[in-house]
């Protein structure tokens, strides 16, 4: 209720254009007291998991703590560091190179569990937009997305299913992040596509996202694959916040919903107020 909080929920979430971000919190917050800045005390929120091999979470607890963290790395850093141990971005990072090999570990359970969820991974192309100084755009070019992203990507996913099932545990109102299964009509759609491609593809009237993967699979190495994707993309409905658990198709989860970044996006912060709620029996 405060004047920070209610200028919070009318932005909603912080917003990125090319050369600028308008963030959700006051940028002195944003990028300071509530950033995981190195070498630094930082109040946090720990979802604290027990992973196994075959990337099923056995366990799990949430917490709040004191987080101090080790060094500020960027994903090409890490993807470096993990294509090559013995080179010179590991050298410089000789005491964490453990550390991220364990996570990599941790990464390829989950990522195992998730081909056998069925859960959908196209292969889509984000991209990038470089201006010059007096902002004009310069040229558009595609964004690499390397092994550290999805690491970090597979990390989230598992910390955000935790999150929600902590929540329908204990029976508290909360907004979930659903994702609904495509209509008939994107179905018919989708099969009149594939058909014209001579895709040997058949989806039920009821499509699971194992049917979406396996099409994506099938047609990857097709030299029009990113067209294909993009169009599976396209047919399946748009996720959405909801009090109303009803699962995520597209990543092939019961419950899911949105935990790691409450600094970017209000749906977050209100979900760590209800975790905080639960943990402190209000």
């Amino acid at each position: 209720g405060s004047p920070i909080d209610v200028d919070a929920y009318e932005r909603a979430t912080s917003v990125y254009f090319p050369r600028r971000v308008i963030p959700m919190l006051p940028e002195k917050l944003s990028n300071g007291l509530c950033s995981l800045n190195p070498h630094v005390d930082r109040l946090c929120m720990v979802c604290d998991m027990l992973v196994d091999a075959d990337g099923q979470v056995r366990a799990y607890q949430f917490y709040p703590a004191v987080m101090n963290s080790h060094a500020r790395l960027t994903y090409t850093e890490v993807a470096d560091i993990l294509e090559n141990t013995r080179g010179p971005q590991a050298a410089q990072r000789a005491e964490l190179v453990p550390h991220l090999l364990h996570l990599h570990g941790v990464y390829q359970s989950l990522l195992q569990a998730r081909e056998a969820r069925g859960a959908v991974d196209f292969d889509t192309v984000e991209t990038q937009i470089v201006s010059d100084e007096m902002g004009r755009i310069e040229k558009i070019v595609p964004r690499q997305r390397t092994v550290a992203h999805r690491l970090i990507e597979e990390c989230m996913l598992a910390a955000n299913v935790c999150a929600a099932d902590f929540v329908l545990h204990n029976q508290q109102l909360a907004l979930f992040r659903v994702h609904d299964q495509p209509s008939p009509e994107k179905v018919e759609i989708l099969r009149a596509y594939l058909k014209a491609l001579a895709i040997p593809a058949n989806i039920s009237d009821h499509p699971t996202a194992a049917e979406f993967q396996a099409i994506a699979k099938a047609t990857h190495d097709r030299p029009d694959a990113l067209q294909i994707h993009t169009m599976l993309l396209r047919s399946m409905m748009q996720a959405m916040y909801t009090p109303q658990n009803t699962g995520h198709f597209g990543l092939a989860y019961e419950a899911y919903t949105h935990f790691t970044s409450p600094i970017r996006r209000y749906p977050d912060l209100l979900l760590h107020r209800v975790i905080k709620a639960i943990l402190a029996d209000k």
